[in-house]
């Protein structure tokens, strides 16, 4: 085998496929990044057996082969290369010499053989949306994955399909983000669990462009996302998504409405009281025409008045600030709507049209703290 490619379009074929490298394995030939330039195409694929990513790069093959080789010492030796075409050629026993300018890298290879290639999915199925859209959802849900691998159901996101609309939710036990997202088109209802991993990894390689699309393809036990060069394949998490629309109530006692970007930087400000190993709530008291947020920690205390219009009763409640933080970040409008009911009830933030919930349970605290 034996191309020649730029160093740019190498850097980011290898960027992109090392997100499917696993970081321990007992197969060392799942350690590589196969490469294979037997086609016609220069294909770079790299699979840990849950998630697959396959991606092409141009180049000119001036002799067809295939090759897996390390994946940790060959991103490391093609980022440092200088910034000039790069010449990849291996021989039968499947040597690799890299060459780049006066840089020359001599490195061991091994058959592409024993490489597990990525599962052949019928692509039948599958919705069409803009990476744009398609990178917004996942970074206004996944905050609210669970990393508690003994619930795999909570390290998943269910993306749930029904005419023209879908519905993306994430939860952890101690709150649920929802999207809901309008598609072009009107599809088959349709129901998977996306473990958040994959997700993460996927938005990373989105360009993020409205004009670019991302076609996700499904069957019984994989899900397929293809856009540009690039064709992300991964397991999906089986079993019973949680029946989320028993949590979701559209009754209140008190509706807040207040401007997010000062809600969100009164609740930033508070954090720097509290240590990584506290646990300490901000508590709101909510009145006519204010809110109040105040935080007491080993550190000291801080209190805040924000203008608000509310409707409903006056309310005393406690809430992680990390858990209002990620939910607020990541809403767009100016203007947030809060929904309470109790202080032992969620709290709700949607906007109107409900295409976005976030549900945030509250947290006890004592007299004291207020």
């Amino acid at each position: 085998m034996k191309f020649v490619c730029k160093k740019s379009d190498l850097v980011k074929g290898v960027n992109i496929v090392l997100k499917a490298v696993p970081s321990k394995t007992t197969m060392s030939i799942l350690e590589c990044i196969l490469i294979d330039a037997s086609t016609g195409q220069i294909k770079m694929t790299a699979n840990d057996m849950e998630l697959g990513i396959e991606t092409v790069i141009e180049g000119n093959i001036l002799e067809k082969g295939i090759v897996a080789i390390d994946a940790k010492i060959f991103s490391e030796i093609v980022r440092k290369l200088p910034d000039n075409d790069v010449t990849i050629e291996t021989d039968a026993s499947f040597k690799t010499k890299i060459t780049c300018e006066k840089a020359k890298f001599d490195i061991s290879g091994k058959s592409g053989e024993d490489f597990s290639y990525l599962p052949y999915i019928e692509k039948n199925e599958y919705i069409s949306l803009s990476q744009f859209n398609l990178k917004e959802v996942i970074k206004q849900t996944i905050f609210s994955v669970s990393d508690n691998e003994n619930n795999k159901i909570m390290t998943g996101e269910l993306f749930e399909i029904n005419g023209e609309n879908l519905k993306v939710v994430s939860l952890d036990g101690h709150r649920v983000s929802i999207r809901n997202l309008k598609l072009k088109e009107s599809y088959d209802p349709r129901k998977v669990i996306v473990p958040g991993k994959t997700l993460v990894e996927v938005s990373k390689i989105l360009s993020g462009e409205m004009e670019d699309e991302v076609r996700i393809f499904f069957t019984k036990n994989h899900i397929v996302f293809e856009f540009d060069e690039t064709v992300v394949v991964s397991r999906l998490i089986e079993g019973e998504y949680f029946r989320i629309e028993q949590m979701l109530s559209t009754d209140y006692e008190t509706k807040v409405k207040v401007n997010k970007k000062e809600l969100l930087n009164c609740i930033d400000r508070a954090t720097l009281l509290i240590r990584e190993s506290d646990k300490k709530p901000i508590i709101i008291q909510i009145g006519d025409g204010e809110m109040r947020l105040k935080l007491t920690s080993g550190v000291g205390s801080m209190n805040e008045e924000i203008v608000i219009e509310k409707e409903g009763k006056d309310i005393l409640i406690g809430f992680n600030p990390k858990f209002l933080i990620d939910a607020l970040r990541v809403i767009d409008d100016e203007m947030v709507t809060l929904y309470l009911v109790n202080p032992k009830a969620p709290c709700f933030i949607r906007d109107d049209q409900e295409s976005y919930i976030y549900l945030i349970l509250p947290v006890n605290f004592s007299s004291a703290s207020v």
